[in-house]
């Protein structure tokens, strides 16, 4: 485990430069349409081990004296308030969070679009919140027969009627809070009224999945199918780049079918169109940055299983549809892996069919198995860390890093004060008494101390946890399942 497959340091040269050389190739202006996740990519940090989770950020940070943000928001999701999953805030809070995070690295957040605009009331109240920050916002409205009513788009009843994102650097990045933004539509937008203006300028997408240059059905690229098994995404070879070319590439379908229009729309806006195919419009580098694949084939069908895990668990809690779950098993099947090739769960499962009580496994970066199970002091998970951070410090299984004399005055203010009902320790809590002890204890502090050591361990729970105990395994980098099942069969549970 812990074994990396992927360069990073090449993947960030080979990419800047890629994106020079387009910039180059359209006369020195590129409107870069920027899908996935600029910070925190941990999905790609998972299947391409030795990937750095904010390795797109620090790649943009090599051109920042070169580029400029334009963020893009739906007027609609405004409206609506929709939430990112991963993060629990709205699309609107998101782009605040995207600026500050942008100036952090030193990136210039050149304005905000509001695209589908047409005059909902929280986006223009939302518009007068940002320019009362002192940001620009433009409008970009709807258009009747978008996309296949080609020549209305490509017209001043069309992209004309959008408001002109003044711009003044080379490269202009588009980002959104999440899909369905028009980060696409944005862009061209722009290079029509850039066109007009007698500016010339191109276009090009930056995605890492699926990874074109590797074949079909690498497990990197099936990886990529289960972690937008809710979107009903499909990789598929790119016929375009194929006809052209003679060469097989990977894409996905909603770029394949665009690309006839995509076409079209260069043809009216450049007079040509610049590319033969979706898989030419990218400039992902990924690929190039596989040093062992043997290692990110591993990971990606690790990932594939957990992907299978988590919509199980999230159709058990009513937010995924089982056709997700059907999905994901397809594609475990044309990787050739099953939930047995995940030893945390056999683990877990035994353990609690051995106690009678929920139990959970976790594998640590030695491939060492270890497990814990409920008391009347700790929750399973709880345990089971205290049980890992003892190996790791080379403490003897019988000696309690807390004492019973900690947990249960903590016990009693949650009951007695805070009204919980459940008694027993969150992880949180669990690694806050812990570092009390540590203050006195020496064994206390050699457990503490290897924390760090716990990142990139696999665990899974034989019942869903609650929210705050899934928030503290992935804030210590362990990547967990759990079984699709509660600890109890109240209909309400937090």
């Amino acid at each position: 485990m812990n074994n990396i497959g992927f360069d990073n340091e090449k993947y960030l040269s080979l990419q800047s430069e890629k994106i020079k050389e387009r910039i180059a190739k359209f006369g020195g202006k590129l409107y870069l349409e920027f899908g996935g996740k600029l910070f925190d990519d941990f999905h790609a940090s998972r299947v391409l081990p030795g990937f750095k989770p904010d390795s797109k950020i620090n790649m943009l940070t090599q051109l920042k004296d070169q580029a400029e943000i334009v963020i893009v928001i739906n007027a609609n999701d405004i409206e609506n308030n929709k939430v990112r999953g991963d993060l629990g805030i709205t699309y609107d809070m998101d782009v605040l969070r995207l600026i500050d995070a942008f100036r952090s690295y030193g990136l210039f957040v050149g304005s905000i679009c509001l695209t589908r605009f047409s005059e909902q009331p929280s986006a223009i109240a939302y518009q007068k919140k940002l320019e009362s920050l002192g940001l620009k916002v433009y409008r970009h409205y709807p258009i009747a027969g978008y996309p296949s009513d080609i020549q209305k788009i490509v017209s001043d009843d069309g992209y004309g009627k959008n408001q002109y994102i003044e711009t003044t650097r080379p490269l202009v990045v588009i980002t959104a809070p999440g899909p369905g933004s028009g980060k696409m539509a944005t862009c061209l937008s722009q290079l029509y009224n850039e066109y007009k203006r007698g500016v010339k300028a191109g276009y090009a997408k930056y995605e890492t999945f699926p990874i074109w240059s590797i074949p079909l059905n690498h497990p990197v690229n099936l990886a990529y199918e289960a972690a937008t098994a809710d979107l009903a995404d499909v990789n598929m070879i790119d016929p375009f780049h194929l006809e052209a070319y003679g060469e097989t590439t990977v894409n996905y379908n909603r770029d394949v079918e665009i690309f006839p229009v995509l076409e079209a729309m260069f043809q009216e806006i450049m007079g040509e169109c610049p590319y033969k195919s979706p898989t030419d419009m990218g400039v992902n580098m990924a690929g190039f940055g596989i040093v062992d694949d043997d290692v990110t084939k591993a990971a990606s069908k690790q990932e594939i299983i957990r992907r299978y895990y988590d919509a199980l668990c999230r159709k058990r809690q009513g937010s995924a549809n089982a056709e997700e779950a059907r999905k994901i098993e397809l594609l475990m099947k044309k990787a050739e892996i099953s939930i047995a090739d995940r030893p945390v769960v056999s683990a877990a499962m035994t353990k609690a069919q051995l106690t009678g009580e929920p139990a959970s496994a976790i594998e640590l970066n030695d491939g060492t198995i270890l497990t814990g199970k409920t008391s009347s002091l700790l929750g399973a998970s709880s345990a089971m860390l205290l049980n890992a951070l003892k190996h790791l410090a080379g403490i003897d299984d019988s000696i309690d890093l807390i004492s019973p004399t900690v947990i249960e005055p903590i016990q009693n203010l949650k009951v007695t004060h805070l009204r919980n009902k459940n008694p027993l320790l969150h992880i949180e809590e669990v690694l806050i008494a812990l570092s009390v002890c540590a203050t006195t204890d020496d064994n206390a502090k050699k457990a503490l101390d290897q924390l760090e050591n716990l990142k990139g361990s696999e665990a899974h729970s034989s019942v869903i946890l609650a929210q705050v105990d899934i928030a503290a395994f992935k804030k210590l980098g362990i990547n967990l399942t759990c079984e699709a099942e509660y600890q109890n069969q109240g209909l309400y549970h937090n």
